[in-house]
């Protein structure tokens, strides 16, 4: 901030009067700007007044002169940025309300006795809540304070004297109220400490000034209304026992923030920002010299908290770190989580800083709550030369600049687009349904008009669209829902026509998924608040039936669809990790809120690389190193905090790995795969194998157990020493034994695709030692060949395929034969190549063994090649929604007929019927 061209003297009245008023008070001010404005200084100055003989409401009123003016001083002299002024008066605030209140209680208990709860036996503190700028700890140098009266139950007060008058807990506590009021606001020869609003608190003006913290729960479940959510944001107890502030924080954390995404908080926000501005303008008419406030005028503050804030009621019930109280703290929130750019947010913050301290300077000239520009020039010009400009032309260009960009994003994102249609415009796409058609005519009309559009399967599209509209769901729905919900459908019809290579079946996934969350008014809002996600929408149902079935599923992830940045993004996986720490460290102590945590966490990724994948952006082996990736994150953070809620755990943390074998050992998974686990450790305390087969136990059950957010992955731990009846868990030296001793050869095979996936680092570094050793172990080659080729006819006979088509998986030539060849190779090779062991997947294996000479190089990489096709078959295949990915033989018979042929060449012809 450049310094002001005036000094504080010139520049403020209040100041002036204020120092001209006792020649001592120069050098209290100059004293006091040297210094760190902090509460213990506050309460230094104080008791020099007391010791004074002040009393307490005049020394609280000399003191706080005394800072705004250090304050003043040191804004204008350029010693103070804004964060220091916002938190000193602050902090002063709290310091004022809790020294008064313990002086005013502490009087009326001697005259009344102590309040008790008349439940829990206990003593009773009142909680008095700042709100608004207060509660968020940047209050104006002028400002009045918002204040709630709370205490925790009610009851009586206990007298311990004939003296005593005996008081409700509900009169003790009003009549606390009412005196602190006074002691703060009422205005005397040395003006006032604060100005006192109490109109947040519940019901108003008409409500009881203070209220127990039943009433408060129960008037924010019965009556609380939207713009008391964005109240109730910056709520900050001041004071208050720490048990009775934390009751208050449960009830009003899930009234100020759902559990889902609530995109019906712009709406809400919308109309309170137009009927604010309505009033502005209203008081503008009557009064023209008002009409540039800072605070309410368009581009002004409340349009930037507003910014902030819709985020917060949207997102932060799911989203923590987006409760904070700041506007400032949230805004760079915004930019960490990709909500807004950095430069937004940049521009957002200058906006914010420029805009704040032109408040600070109009309050400073006369000490007064002012938000308005003055009419007069020499006041303007001061206020000019306050924020360093040498004339008001150069501030109020300035001014409007940061205003523009303000009213701009704010403009962005609240933008009424339900005003017309989401997608195209009215006149261009007439409605073609509504709630009430339901006559043959009507149904004409309609599929005259589905024809129009180009529909391949009009009747069944017109169907499916008239037993939506006249489905019983569809007329309960509150008729906000059902005009959004006709709106969207009417909006997708054309989108459909032009986007969807099969339109009714198209049509039949979208409807399937606006049936399902026609009740959760919020995703109705999303779509029509954004409508460039609608069309997403579309295009992915029309390319995926798996896609839809899972949005359908889990429809919170419509957010996903809204930003190309985030969308689009290559995963940043060690951000993600840490991501998922934090949050799980967050709600530590919360078991179901962490699986839903988890939960969440991975559909969001796992959407982002479905919508990637859609757009062609990501090929099979890409994808599934990401999913890969995913599933080994959230396997290690599920590991931990599973270890956190063993109450007797031995060490903080546990000697303890998951080894991966299957796909997600192979790093081959797919969108819906399992996960084949075993369990290891290496701990010789008496009570670990207890402890650590409760840890795989609990491991098996977070990940397996559906919650409101559905599972995080099925587990399969059938792959562990001696199968079903082993140990749930292996010491590293048993299961070394057993690998080299009593293991079949099929769990040999299944060890050339497995990895140490998450826990130990050192056990992981033992199990890929011994599965080293045990793949490299000299083999007869004669008997390794009849065991697989018998295993592998063994499996063929498990998945007999009676239809024309060519099984991509099960058949001779598809994905088990290569994998087994594969598996064969390595077992029978490591021990001259030990890079064989190398767990870098088949198709890097198989040209490795071209290389090597084992097999042919050109046949290798055909296979390879094969190998790689039927992969993106098989993925094509089970986005459609098929769990047999089967595809015409004509359509895969080179492929196939290069795998059988490398399969005689290596495991000879020992399947009969199966070729």
């Amino acid at each position: 901030m450049t310094p002001s061209l005036l000094t504080s003297d010139l520049a403020s009245r209040f100041y002036s009067r204020w120092l001209n008023a006792d020649s001592a008070r120069t050098d209290m001010v100059t004293e006091l700007a040297e210094l760190s404005i902090t509460p213990e200084v506050f309460a230094r100055l104080l008791q020099k007044e007391t010791a004074a003989g002040m009393p307490l409401p005049r020394a609280m009123r000399r003191v706080r002169n005394l800072v705004v003016a250090a304050l003043i001083d040191r804004d204008l002299g350029g010693q103070a940025e804004l964060s220091e002024v916002l938190a000193a008066i602050s902090a002063f605030a709290d310091f004022a309300v809790q020294t008064h209140l313990a002086a005013i209680t502490a009087d009326l208990m001697e005259l009344h006795g102590t309040p008790v709860g008349a439940e829990s036996g206990l003593p009773q503190e009142m909680i008095v809540i700042g709100m608004g700028k207060l509660g968020g700890n940047e209050l104006n140098v002028s400002s009045d304070i918002d204040l709630i009266f709370v205490y925790p139950e009610n009851g009586e007060t206990r007298v311990t004297s004939p003296e005593q008058r005996q008081l409700s807990n509900h009169e003790f506590f009003i009549r606390v109220g009412k005196k602190l009021i006074g002691a703060l606001s009422e205005l005397t020869e040395d003006g006032f400490t604060f100005r006192v609003d109490m109109a947040l608190r519940p019901n108003g003006a008409s409500g009881p000034l203070a209220a127990s913290l039943a009433m408060v729960e129960e008037y924010l479940l019965v009556q609380g209304r939207e713009w008391e959510r964005y109240a109730w944001v910056k709520a900050r107890a001041l004071t208050g026992h720490p048990d009775d502030i934390a009751a208050l924080e449960q009830i009003v954390r899930p009234f100020v923030y759902r559990r889902y995404l609530d995109f019906g908080a712009i709406d809400a926000l919308r109309n309170m920002h137009a009927q604010i501005r309505a009033e502005v303008k209203r008081q503008e008419i009557r009064h023209p010299e008002r009409a540039n406030n800072v605070k309410l005028g368009r581009g002004g503050i409340r349009e930037i908290e507003f910014l902030a804030q819709v985020f917060q009621l949207i997102r932060g019930g799911r989203d923590p770190s987006l409760q904070d109280r700041s506007t400032r703290v949230t805004l760079d929130t915004l930019a960490s989580k990709n909500l807004l750019s950095v430069e937004e947010v940049a521009q957002l913050q200058q906006a914010y800083a420029f805009l704040r301290n032109i408040e600070h300077r109009l309050q400073y000239l006369d000490d007064a709550q002012t938000h308005t520009f003055p009419s007069g020039p020499d006041d303007q010009l001061r206020v000019a030369r306050m924020m360093g400009f040498d004339d008001v032309t150069s501030l109020l260009a300035a001014l409007d600049g940061h205003r523009a960009i303000v009213a701009a994003q704010f403009d962005a994102i609240f933008a009424d687009k339900s005003s017309g249609q989401p997608a195209t415009p009215e006149e261009e796409h007439p409605r073609i349904v509504h709630s009430g058609f339901s006559d043959a005519e009507n149904r004409e009309v309609v599929e005259a008009r589905l024809n129009a559009l180009g529909f391949d399967d009009v009747s069944s599209a017109s169907a499916r669209l008239l037993a939506t509209a006249q489905s019983p769901r569809m007329h309960s729905l509150p008729d906000t829902s059902r005009t959004r919900l006709m709106a969207l459908i009417n909006a997708a019809l054309p989108l459909i026509a032009a986007t969807s290579a099969t339109h009714a079946a198209t049509l039949g996934r979208l409807l399937d998924f606006l049936e399902a969350i026609a009740r959760r008014a919020a995703y109705l809002a999303l779509l029509t608040e954004f409508p460039h996600t609608l069309g997403r929408v579309i295009r992915m149902m029309g390319a995926s039936d798996w896609a839809a079935k899972y949005l359908t599923r889990h429809p919170i992830l419509l957010d996903e669809l809204l930003d190309d940045r985030t969308l689009q993004s290559t995963p940043d996986w060690p951000a993600f990790a840490d991501e998922v720490t934090r949050q799980l460290d967050a709600i530590d102590g919360d078991t179901e809120q962490q699986m839903n945590v988890l939960r969440d966490l991975h559909h969001a990724q796992l959407f982002r690389l479905l919508a990637q994948d859609l757009e062609g952006a990501l090929t099979v082996e890409r994808l599934a190193d990401h999913l890969s990736a995913l599933a080994d994150i959230l396997v290690g953070a599920t590991v931990r905090a599973v270890w956190k809620n063993i109450h007797n755990r031995h060490r903080e943390v546990p000697r303890f790995a998951v080894i991966a074998y299957g796909k997600l050992g192979g790093k081959e998974l797919g969108y819906a795969s399992d996960l084949d686990v075993i369990f290891l450790f290496d701990d010789d305390n008496h009570e670990a194998p207890a402890l650590y087969a409760r840890l795989a136990q609990r491991f098996i059950t977070w990940m397996t157990t559906h919650t409101p957010a559905g599972i995080l992955f099925d587990i399969d731990i059938a792959l562990r020493p001696d199968g079903a009846s082993g140990l749930l868990v292996s010491r590293v030296p048993a299961f070394e034994k057993y690998q080299a001793e009593n293991a079949w050869l099929w769990e040999h095979q299944a060890l050339t695709r497995a990895r140490f996936c998450a826990g130990d680092a050192e056990i992981g570094a033992r199990f890929e030692a011994i599965r080293e050793q045990v793949l490299r172990q000299q083999r007869d080659e004669e008997a390794l060949r009849r065991e697989v080729a018998a295993m592998r006819t063994k499996m063929h006979e498990a998945h007999p395929n009676r239809s024309q088509q060519f099984d991509l998986k099960h058949d001779a030539g598809g994905m088990i034969d290569i994998e087994f060849i594969v598996q064969f190779l390595v077992l029978s090779h490591a021990c001259t190549y030990p890079q064989l062991t190398a767990d870098i997947g088949n198709i890097a294996l198989l040209k490795l063994c071209g290389e090597l000479g084992l097999i042919d190089a050109g046949l290798a990489g055909d296979v390879a090649d094969a190998y790689r096709a039927f992969r993106k078959l098989q993925h094509q295949i089970r986005l459609q929604g098929s769990e047999r990915a089967r595809v015409e033989v004509e359509k895969v018979e080179v492929q196939a007929a290069r795998v059988r042929q490398l399969w005689g060449m290596t495991l000879g012809r020992s399947r009969g019927a199966e070729d």
